[in-house]
């Protein structure tokens, strides 16, 4: 072979390694991938996130994509375990090969998995979780939509001190996601010098609350904050009810706000809720009726908060798609989602830095009244 053709040969492959696609992203599509509890005790929360990024994924591709390709949602159950949490990721990454992952559930699940694609250098997006663990030391790879367990537990305290209480309890998971709440509660109070009046724990996907029930009630607290999911909160309000406990419930937003007041019916009565996003009822926000909208558009007739955080999920992660650009690839991703800084979703802000990737301190507060309609 000449010399020229050699050159010739070799500039062509250098030129179609340059622009080989990457991973899980081709002409026309990019596949996307979800690890969540679809099944169990907490599945509530993973398919009402699911929901959310579907209904606004849903809506992109109808309008023809981003920069010209549509997205698939890929999801597997780890059932809020972690061990399954890391077989999903591996799943996801190695043989479904997605692009890039969002709308993870849970604490010990993100703490489990977060190594597995942290290794694999694919970003992750809208971790269903405000545990501190999972956001110091800062990892380039983990892009949160949602405000800290620290913000939440701050905005519950201070309510509760501004109407003059002072003996709170703690009722919280005996895993990473509890002990994130206890802490959060915990420097809360040690702000304001106090200390938590009891604490008591359960076991993660358990109802066995009957040990708990007898560590705190005893202290006589004002007030009880929940750290958990849905199912063993809801069995602690309820026996705590029947044992005479008058004093109020506070919870914050992983409990999964609808499945609670699912789950309580009549008991849910006053049961406070802090949330990280807008609230999903009123279409007050622009982005809440695009909400509204969009899930009417995908066959989703009821809202709920988990799945106005999946549709916040989805549209922070498709805008930064769109300001990567055509040439598409993790790090373009990155660069792009790190260039929100001070975005606007219409009501619900985003800001993002390439040091800070914390996104949201949005809190608000809402509670079960009449019915099991939320109330602010």
């Amino acid at each position: 072979m000449k010399l020229a053709q050699i050159l010739l040969v070799s500039m062509v492959l250098l030129a179609g390694a340059g622009t080989r696609a990457e991973t899980g992203v081709s002409d026309k599509e990019i596949v996307v991938g979800q690890f969540a509890a679809l099944t169990g005790p907490a599945a509530q929360l993973g398919q009402r996130l699911n929901a959310g990024i579907q209904a606004y994924f849903k809506a992109v591709n109808e309008q023809g994509g981003v920069n010209g390709r549509t997205l698939r949602l890929l999801a597997r159950d780890d059932g809020y375990e972690p061990d399954k949490a890391v077989a999903a990721v591996k799943g996801l990454i190695e043989q479904d090969q997605v692009f890039a992952l969002v709308g993870s559930v849970g604490t010990p699940t993100g703490l489990a998995a977060m190594p597995v694609f942290t290794a694999a250098k694919v970003p992750m997006v809208g971790m269903f979780t405000g545990a501190q663990g999972l956001r110091e030391p800062f990892n380039r790879y983990v892009f949160h939509v949602r405000a800290s367990y620290f913000d939440e537990t701050e905005r519950i305290v201070q309510h509760l001190t501004t109407l003059g209480m002072k003996k709170f309890a703690v009722f919280y998971q005996n895993d990473a996601y509890g002990k994130a709440g206890l802490e959060g509660v915990t420097r809360a109070l040690a702000r304001r010098q106090m200390k938590p009046a009891a604490t008591a724990t359960f076991e993660r996907n358990t109802v066995n609350v009957s040990a708990a029930l007898n560590g705190i009630l005893p202290a006589q607290p004002e007030a009880v904050v929940q750290i958990g999911a849905y199912k063993a909160c809801a069995e602690f309000i309820k026996q705590a009810r029947v044992k005479g406990y008058g004093g109020q419930f506070f919870n914050v937003s992983f409990v999964g706000a609808k499945a609670l007041a699912d789950e309580l019916g009549t008991d849910g009565m006053g049961v406070v809720i802090s949330q990280v996003v807008p609230f999903p009822y009123t279409p007050s926000a622009a982005v809440v009726r695009e909400y509204q909208q969009r899930m009417k558009e995908a066959g989703q007739q009821e809202f709920d908060f988990s799945s106005m955080e999946g549709f916040l999920i989805g549209k922070v992660f498709v805008e930064g798609v769109r300001r990567a650009g055509k040439n598409l690839t993790r790090e373009s991703l990155i660069a792009g989602l790190e260039s929100m800084k001070d975005v606007n979703l219409g009501g619900f802000e985003i800001n993002y830095s390439p040091r800070d990737h914390a996104g949201s301190k949005y809190t608000d507060l809402t509670f079960i009244g009449d019915g099991g309609r939320f109330m602010h």
